[in-house]
């Protein structure tokens, strides 16, 4: 694959040797990506004992029995207090959802949280506080220098709750074992 090519839609899986420390171990589902740089959010990181209740308290959203309620994670370093829901088709806001890729869409307007607070809004959802960017080229070179593999993305993996489990699962999607990645990397 030529990393030149338009990544959106796909995953980036952090090779085991990732020297930031926010992104070690991620998956990142990629939202946007051009020639002005890339976009997205972190799809296995929970943030500890954060709720998409307890969010939605702070923010002042009437909860009720319908309340959807989920772990909140965290979808990157840029813009932490902005929050970001990766769903499917089955949820739009007018003018303000993103279709991503293949049927996964994005929203990032409180409208969105104050359907699932109704117990409505996406069937499958993940909340993120914050998001990845890269600046013009970024991404490309950390892909040439061996810091990320591309595999395509999956409703399973994005929206299971198996948070633990998504980096090996992602691994074994491209037929990598995990067990057999190398934390040195080379160029042929």
């Amino acid at each position: 694959m030529d990393v030149f090519d338009n990544l959106c839609g796909k995953l980036l899986i952090a090779m085991p040797d990732m020297g930031d420390p926010r992104f070690a171990g991620a998956i990142i589902y990629l939202c946007d990506h051009s020639e002005d740089g890339a976009m997205g959010l972190i799809v296995n990181k929970p943030i500890p004992d954060l709720r998409l209740s307890a969010l939605l308290v702070q923010m002042k959203i009437e909860t009720g029995d319908a309340t959807r309620d989920m772990r909140v994670h965290y979808g990157g370093p840029v813009e932490k207090q902005r929050g970001f829901v990766l769903h499917g088709e089955d949820y739009q806001s007018d003018g303000n959802t993103v279709a991503v890729a293949d049927g996964l869409h994005m929203t990032a307007t409180r409208d969105v949280l104050e359907a699932l607070a109704k117990g409505r809004g996406p069937e499958s959802c993940l909340m993120a506080l914050g998001y990845a960017g890269w600046s013009p080229g970024q991404l490309e070179n950390e892909i040439a220098q061996n810091g990320w593999l591309v595999g395509d993305a999956t409703p399973h993996l994005l929206f299971s709750r198996a948070n633990e489990l998504k980096w090996t699962g992602a691994l074994r999607a491209i037929g990598i074992d995990p067990l057999l990645l190398s934390a040195a990397g080379g160029h042929a």
